[in-house]
């Protein structure tokens, strides 16, 4: 996956009927992702887009930091921001995360609740109603998606969707399933409308600003989110420590999985190493088929005592350590 650019591609002249060139006029700007964790928000950004540039799990707070989905519409560049999920946050880690959601809304030029219904129509999501109450607080709008609406009965979106409507906060209301992909045309088609004039600020093929490392490192995390249970996944964090491209195009990378005690270390391992190369095996053929090449992925775990302390990890994350 391209890396970002600081080149501002050119406006493609056009031709008007006397044969003179003007000017083709193009919108760009951002649309942030914000919900409670686990509302839909990477599922929506990898649907809108047709391929993974953000990982998902079932497991809340998967996303630690803002991943930015690049998408072309018409004369539009829509720059989707999908945020960490945003709860009250109890660690150092969860605060940055919350703060890096919240700092995506607030230099967005359109916000997008996701809202999953069936979750909300069950418990009365708290974390929801906190985002809609500081919204009002800063008297700032947005569209709100409802999520996941093949999972409850017809009358009690409606019912959702008039006590939203109430609040006084919502432009517009979209019932939409991320993950089946309906309802996203229409949702990708307001966007595109909303995206203030501009020159284009990624090239056109650029689907992504994550560098190629971090998504690598992002993919193994996932697949231990997805194989780990309770709450080591929040314990670990993965790095890309080196990454070579041989002659015939296969990468090599080689990564290490921080653990926090040495205990972890041996759940992550599996006995005989069977845990780690089943999610070794799953990581690497998901990266080849995302980067389109072979690729030999070395993983290694060790012991990081209170890595969460270290600012280094949160730099690099583009996480803010003093949140």
């Amino acid at each position: 996956m391209a890396g970002p650019s600081t080149d501002t591609p050119p406006e493609t002249p056009s031709e008007t009927p006397s044969g003179t060139s003007s000017e083709v006029a193009t919108r760009c700007g951002f649309a942030a992702l914000i919900g409670a964790p686990n509302a839909g928000k990477s599922t929506l950004l990898n649907g809108l887009l047709g391929t993974k540039v953000s990982i998902v799990t079932p497991k809340v707070q998967t996303t630690r930091t803002r991943v930015l989905g690049i998408e072309i519409t018409g004369d539009a560049q829509i720059v989707y921001v999908d945020t960490p999920g945003i709860f009250a946050p109890k660690r150092r880690l969860d605060r940055a995360m919350v703060a890096a959601a919240w700092a995506g809304a607030g230099d967005a030029d359109v916000v997008c609740l996701l809202v999953d219904v069936e979750r909300y129509l069950a418990e009365r999501d708290r974390d929801t109603d906190g985002i809609v109450a500081r919204l009002k607080e800063n008297r700032r709008h947005a569209h709100l998606l409802l999520n996941k609406i093949d999972l409850v009965k017809k009358q009690d979106l409606l019912a959702l969707a008039e006590k939203f409507t109430a609040e006084d906060v919502f432009d517009r209301i979209f019932m939409i399933s991320a993950l089946k992909g309906e309802g996203i045309g229409d949702l990708r088609d307001t966007l595109a409308a909303a995206m203030p004039p501009g020159p284009w600020l990624f090239p056109e093929d650029q689907l992504s600003d994550m560098p190629d490392r971090l998504l690598a490192a992002e993919i193994t995390r996932e697949k231990l989110f997805l194989d780990l249970h309770q709450e080591l996944p929040y314990s670990l964090t993965v790095e890309t420590e080196d990454w070579e491209t041989g002659k015939d195009g296969s990468a090599t990378i080689r990564q290490v999985i921080y653990v926090e005690r040495d205990g972890h270390k041996g759940i992550v391992l599996g006995k005989g190493g069977a845990q780690i190369k089943r999610v070794g095996a799953a990581a690497r053929k998901e990266l080849e088929d995302l980067l389109g090449r072979r690729v030999h992925l070395f993983i290694f775990v060790k012991v990081r005592g209170k890595w969460q302390d270290d600012p280094e990890r949160y730099r690099d994350w583009g996480l803010d350590f003093n949140a």
